[in-house]
């Protein structure tokens, strides 16, 4: 059937049969029906295919996968029997090289939607991957919730919905932050504590997060809860405290009614420490709990050795350590330049990183609360210009008042490491009128995801 715009039109349940031609960004599969595109996660190219339509649009169609006629040759057995019901699993039926050649693909099809000047000489090289693209994640963060049988589950949200997947085991998570996360849950369940309900806005803990530092085996729980209140608290902590000797913070973040944001502004400190230790290129790192660390550090090291590689840096560099988190990348440098200066906007971060400056004995960094599109400027005006950039901003990209502050100063060197080839590509488009781009390197730091961490060498012009 076709609408008055003469698009075909479908209904929701519908079944269609299509082959799979590529997959999208996102790691779902693209075929066609009737010249209208039609997203299928789970499946891959060039297999054929039975869907059901969940959603028909303008311009394509939303599907479910119900049956394989034609299987790739690239389809694995998933892990996780979860693994195409929620996010961050995506890829788990697709062999793992060929995963490593869909990230590089990532970018490319990210430069050719906003193609930037010059992008089609752009450099592409290899995405560099895991010897063991298993149980890598350093962090949970699962939503707490309970079941129609009132017992408590935590987990992630079913894709495009709101419904929690239990997930008891999982082959991503490194295995000392389900075993803690389980416990947890056990823990909530027999003491009876509210979950969350999200239609009522009622109840007491809405989430919890589990990290642990690989280096140290050391984990930090964070309770993030509606209000301040959070019942039955002391025998929760007597429980942590006899039961996970390996938790070595418990910290409690306060996060009242709907909202689609995790966290919350207000943190009290529950027990232990407020702080947990990592291990980074030699350096020890405090994390506080909001405090932003890659999730897998085995890969991290990788990540930054190629920002380092790509920054070519000679001892006498003034860099600037945009996004800087904990001070991760600017105090892993920082004995190969003549002075760091960094900033973040999370204050509980800035004052890890500065405190892990002083802790690893170094002494020519300095990191400021603030966003880099307001400080740059403002050190520059006081006189000091950086010789030397690298960027690492959030999933939205940079600033366009930082791109513009960039193009005033036009630092020497510079490096972009980025966890969204998309938003990438947006930024080169201005940042090409002024840098040429060597290489973008692609580094997997999220195997079984489509997520894609890239270093971008720039040159200027």
């Amino acid at each position: 059937m076709y609408n008055d715009n003469n698009t075909v039109h479908v209904n929701e349940g519908e079944q269609l049969t299509i082959e799979i031609k590529r997959m999208g960004i996102n790691g779902e599969g693209i075929g066609y029906y009737e010249r209208k595109l039609v997203f299928v996660p789970g499946a891959l190219p060039t297999e054929k295919v039975i869907v059901e339509v969940t959603n028909d649009l303008n311009n394509f169609i939303r599907a479910k996968l119900v049956e394989i006629l034609i299987k790739s040759k690239d389809r694995i057995q998933p892990v996780d029997d979860y693994a195409n019901d929620v996010g961050g699993f995506e890829l788990e039926n697709l062999a793992y090289p060929k995963q490593l050649e869909f990230k590089r693909d990532v970018v490319r099809q990210s430069l050719e939607k906003y193609q930037p000047t010059g992008y089609r000489r752009f450099k592409l090289l290899p995405t560099i991957g895991m010897d063991d693209p298993t149980h890598y994640r350093n962090k949970a963060t699962f939503q707490i919730r309970h079941d129609e049988n009132g017992n408590t589950i935590a987990g992630l949200y079913k894709a495009r919905s709101h419904d929690v997947v239990d997930l008891k085991t999982s082959a991503l998570q490194y295995p000392l932050t389900m075993k803690v996360m389980r416990a947890i849950v056990t823990m909530i369940d027999e003491l009876g504590i509210p979950a969350y309900d999200e239609e009522k806005n009622a109840g007491i803990i809405k989430t919890v997060v589990v990290r642990a530092a690989i280096a140290t085996d050391q984990v930090q729980v964070t309770f993030i809860t509606q209000s301040k209140k959070l019942l039955k608290k002391h025998q929760l902590l007597e429980r942590i405290k006899a039961e996970l000797p390996e938790v070595v913070s418990v910290m409690q973040n306060v996060n009242p009614g709907r909202t689609s944001l995790i966290w919350g502004d207000e943190m009290i400190h529950l027990a232990g420490r407020e702080t947990i230790t990592e291990v980074l290129n030699g350096l020890k790192f405090d994390l506080s709990a909001r405090a932003f660390l890659q999730a897998n550090p085995a890969m991290t090291s990788i990540l930054y050795d190629e920002a380092f590689k790509a920054l070519d840096l000679k001892g006498n560099e003034k860099l600037v350590d945009a996004y800087s988190g904990v001070g991760t990348i600017g105090l892993s440098v920082a004995k190969q330049v003549r002075e760091v200066r960094g900033m973040d906007t999370i204050a509980e971060a800035v004052q890890d990183a500065n405190a892990n400056s002083v802790r690893n004995g170094i002494f020519n960094c300095l990191y400021e609360v603030g966003e880099a599109e307001e400080l740059l400027p403002e050190w520059v005006d006081d006189g000091w210009t950086p010789t030397a950039l690298i960027v690492d901003p959030p999933r939205t990209g940079l600033a366009d008042s930082l791109i513009d502050t960039i193009l005033d100063i036009v630092p020497k060197k510079f490096v972009y490491i980025s966890c969204n080839p998309s938003t990438l590509a947006q930024d080169l488009v201005k940042l090409t009128e002024k840098y040429n781009v060597e290489y973008i390197q692609s580094v997997d730091l999220m195997p079984q995801t489509s997520r894609c961490e890239c270093v971008v060498k720039f040159k200027k012009k």
